[in-house]
């Protein structure tokens, strides 16, 4: 409480003749000022009060929010156009890392798409209204540039990645430069690996890419980035190279596997009860093969140019096979049928002559004399 001596130390100057009511009045406006003035300093001193702590409690959950704005800076919309046997093995892994995933394609998959958490559409446009940050080609090698011209790119955001996953790669790399505007960006890749190969795990199998156009900004270079890093936290093998190294490697290694593979299928290779480790690996490769259409087959063929090549060589291989087994075995027929005939030779001799001396009369040396 304030005193009077405390007003007069404040210098709070009564008018004369003042009687002792109109003070009491005026002692308690001045302490009414007095409070105000305090409360507003208080109020001032507490604005000033920032919350750090994401566990100090508060009137929305900041943790949230924090964690809301992480996972959509590491997360990314990817529209799966071909959502077939492909592509609903990749939605599976890119659902569960918790990307925002799309579908569209010609046949109804609505149903499997709702199992998966996908999104699908049965129209293109509808498809591209939703401004998917990538757009991931999973058609068949065949139906890739009837596909890609049907899209409606104009409904597309401007520097839209597209992306693809053929067992080719320079087809679809001039396709994609051919029909896309300048401002997409283009990513080619290839998971070596499939529903079968793939189904326990992703580790240490091989994943090609070819970051053929990709923009300068920032934004554009984190986009590419975090797709390529679906493939990275899934163990990978990530190798980078040219399109055009790709297909050579390919026709070498993937191509030649699935000839074989439909060679042996043709062949009717079967499971027997005294089956060895190698014939086992030769049943397996009948079993990863045989599962893939034979457009794919045909596409690897058909839109690699090395492919031939490679075809050829084999046939080579098999005459020149042929002619070594061939070669040999004549070799070893001719051994056997002429030493038969040597030993026959030798037998007639050794039979026939005893009976000569049987026969005749002792032979004599020639005489000195003759002649």
């Amino acid at each position: 409480m304030l005193s009077f001596s405390s007003l007069q130390s404040s210098k709070i100057r009564l008018p004369p003749h003042s009687n002792p009511s109109s003070i009491l009045h005026s002692f308690h406006h001045q302490s009414s000022i007095l409070i105000l003035k305090r409360q507003k300093q208080t109020l001032k001193h507490q604005n000033v009060l920032r919350i750090r702590a994401l566990d100090a409690a508060q009137p929305y959950d900041y943790e949230a929010l924090i964690n809301y704005r992480f996972e959509k800076s590491t997360k990314l919309k990817i529209g799966i156009v071909g959502f077939g046997n492909f592509g609903q093995f990749l939605a599976k892994t890119l659902v569960r890392q918790g990307h925002n995933v799309l579908a569209h394609s010609r046949s109804d998959y609505s149903d499997i798409a709702r199992k998966l958490g996908v999104l699908f559409f049965s129209d293109a446009d509808d498809l591209c209204e939703e401004h998917p940050e990538v757009i991931l080609l999973c058609t068949s090698i065949i139906s890739t540039e009837s596909v890609l011209r049907s899209l409606p790119l104009q409904r597309l955001k401007r520097s839209t990645l597209f992306v693809d996953v053929l067992s080719v790669k320079e087809f679809p790399r001039n396709l994609f430069l051919q029909i896309l505007p300048q401002e997409f960006d283009v990513l080619c890749t290839h998971p070596m690996f499939g529903p079968e190969s793939g189904k326990d795990s992703w580790k240490n199998l091989p994943f090609v890419y070819d970051k053929v156009r990709v923009g300068n900004e920032e934004s554009r270079i984190s986009r590419c980035k975090k797709f390529l890093n679906i493939f990275v936290q899934e163990g990978c093998r990530m190798v980078e190279m040219s399109c055009a190294e790709h297909d050579r490697d390919a026709a070498e290694s993937q191509f030649i596997t699935h000839t074989m593979g439909r060679v042996l299928e043709k062949f009717g290779l079967e499971s027997t009860s005294i089956n060895t480790k190698g014939y086992e690996t030769l049943l397996n490769l009948v079993d990863n093969t045989s599962g893939d259409s034979f457009d794919l087959y045909y596409g690897l063929f058909m839109y690699n140019k090395n492919a031939m090549e490679q075809l050829e060589r084999l046939d080579m291989a098999f005459e020149s096979l042929k002619k070594q087994l061939f070669g040999h075995l004549h070799d070893v027929l001719r051994k056997q049928l002429f030493e038969n005939a040597e030993a026959f030779e030798e037998s007639k001799l050794k039979s026939a002559f005893p009976k000569l001396l049987q026969n005749g009369i002792a032979v004599e040396p020639p005489s000195e004399n003759m002649g």
